[in-house]
């Protein structure tokens, strides 16, 4: 290996060394303290909003694996250049990595939930790091390597030549008397060097990877709640969904079911790290501009009438025609209930929702108390929550995107004022209230068809309006009604189909829904960035 891939590969396995050590540290501290977790919430919180939109809609639901890719190729990259601009005279790299640890430190200790111990992982991690860096730096220049100046280490291969090219007149005298001596090849010194070199960056790399992936299982381990959440029992709803009219789903190759199941439900959410939270020690607390504060627990939860309801829910960065949407039973405890025994005060207009992470949603406070089936949710499908969907408690809300309302792992709700808090996405310039936009899905077909009878179906949705048409155009003719599937729930979304007879040739499909006030969904184009996409969803079929 060339110098320079020597001395960048020193700087790697020192680095990961650290990655590895800080996930070690952080099994007693906290999941988010591990750097690659404080730097990517820390990412996270500052990406503009257009980078991110560009991530989810590139990425979907993929976009946090590939964020803690690019901080892999990142962190090698740096690690590499400290290797190499690593000198035993001249540590720099050395305060390269430094100050990577001092900026993971700092990421750390700005997380919400975060203490003074948040710091440790980064800089325990780092610490070793340096100190196994300038070993190997120095196993590395004692091996031979080039000197400060430009000039070379002596090399012992070429003194050993040197001395065999003096040495071969008096061979060839001995030989000339009769004289066998045998030759003794002398070992490149350099190059046993190099490889003691080699085997030291091997065992680290060895040491680095066995401490991530001890520190990964060990944390894993301690703070799963997987094992907790498999053994609830969830209450019987007091009033049970009603049983979905089967004429709800109308069944069609390639479309949507109508009930999204738990493992194919979207998750768009701020968290890199899934918060592990404990029903033994969650808590939701109801305060701010209230009568009396509340304190409610698990238990508290399970001895209150429960209900079960129908819920589509929408996330704003979802794309005309895309899949950040989804449908599912939900049980809980009504919020209206919970707030009314706080006694908000009259000029509140506001809830803001808090997880157990930090994240805060600003909803509307007569979108909770309206009448509307707006729940404190406890399961999905008839089962608790998953653990990546707010276990053990989080907010579903019927007709306003998941930014301003579907708060996961939820611990507080503040009853306050739009004039005097805002939420993490409103500070970020996103509109305050977020009302779900009326939309609709072309869900098939999808490629080349036959030409001949071809079935168009897709979704649509108006949550807490409910759908009452749906309408199909094809290469910019008549809009022609659709068949509309049953509605079991105007918080949902309604299942379409349309017959169509399709021509040979290339076509363009277009979709547009009606709300059940009587409003047509809008043609006018708009991005996801204030308040949710609008426009007609359009597909281009050949069909030959």
């Amino acid at each position: 290996m060339a110098g320079s891939g020597l001395r960048a590969a020193c700087g790697i396995v020192s680095a990961g060394l650290a990655l590895g050590v800080a996930e070690l540290v952080s099994v007693p501290v906290g999941a988010g303290s591990a750097p690659l977790a404080a730097i990517g919430a820390t990412v996270v919180d500052h990406t503009p909003d257009g980078v991110r939109e560009w991530a989810i809609d590139t990425f979907g639901t993929d976009d946090k694996m590939m964020l803690y890719l690019l901080m892999g190729v990142v962190a090698l990259i740096v690690a590499a250049l400290a290797g190499v601009v690593e000198r035993t005279g001249r540590p720099i790299g050395s305060v390269v990595l430094g100050a990577f640890g001092i900026g993971a430190a700092w990421a750390a200790l700005e997380r919400p939930s975060a203490n003074w111990t948040w710091a440790l992982p980064s800089l325990v991690g780092v610490a070793l790091a340096i100190v196994v860096l300038r070993w190997l730096i120095r196993r590395y220049e004692a091996a031979g390597a080039p000197m400060r100046g430009g000039a070379a280490a002596p090399d012992p291969l070429k003194a050993t030549a040197a001395q065999d090219v003096r040495s071969q007149g008096d061979d060839a005298r001995l030989s000339a008397r009769g004289a066998a001596w045998p030759r003794v090849v002398k070992p490149d010194v350099a190059q046993v060097d190099r490889r003691h070199v080699m085997r030291g960056i091997v065992g680290v790399g060895v040491l680095a990877v066995a401490a991530g992936i001890a520190g990964r299982v060990l944390g894993a381990s301690a703070r799963s709640v997987a094992g907790e959440r498999a053994a609830v029992r969830l209450p019987p709803p007091n009033v049970p969904v009603p049983p979905v009219d089967p004429a709800a789903d109308l069944r069609i190759p390639g479309l949507t079911p109508y009930l999204t199941s738990n493992s194919d439900f979207y998750r768009i959410d701020t968290a890199l790290t899934v918060p592990q939270v404990s029903k033994e020690t969650w808590s939701l607390r109801i305060h701010g501009m209230v009568d009396r504060e509340i304190l409610l627990d698990y238990a508290d939860l399970a001895r209150r009438p429960s209900v079960e309801r129908l819920v589509t829910l929408t996330c704003v960065s979802n794309p005309v025609g895309g899949d950040l949407i989804g449908n599912a039973s939900w049980l809980g405890y009504r919020l209206d209930e919970l707030i009314a025994e706080a006694g908000p005060h009259p000029d509140a207009d506001m809830v803001l929702s808090r997880s157990a992470d930090g994240f805060t949603a600003g909803s509307p406070l007569a979108a909770l108390t309206d009448g509307r089936d707006a729940l404190l949710a406890v399961g999905m499908n008839g089962e608790p929550l998953p653990v990546e969907h707010g276990y053990p408690a989080r907010l579903v809300v019927p007709g306003l995107y998941g930014y301003v309302s579907a708060t996961k792992w939820v611990t507080e709700l503040e009853i306050t004022r739009f004039d005097r808090a805002q939420a993490y996405w409103t500070r970020r310039g996103w509109s305050e209230r977020g009302p779900i936009k009326t939309g609709t899905r072309i869900d098939t077909p999808r490629g080349a068809v036959r030409a001949g009878k071809v079935t168009i179906a897709g979704v649509a949705w108006a949550q807490h309006r409910g759908i009452d048409a749906v309408e199909v155009q094809i290469d910019n003719g008549p809009w022609q009604p659709a068949r509309l599937a049953a509605e079991p729930s105007v918080d949902t979304w309604r299942q379409w189909s349309y017959d169509w007879d399709a021509p040979a040739g290339t076509h363009t499909v277009r979709a547009r829904a009606t709300d059940g006030t009587g409003t047509v969904q809008t043609a006018q184009v708009a991005d996801v960035i204030p308040d949710g996409a609008s426009g007609y969803p359009s597909r281009t079929i050949r069909v030959g």
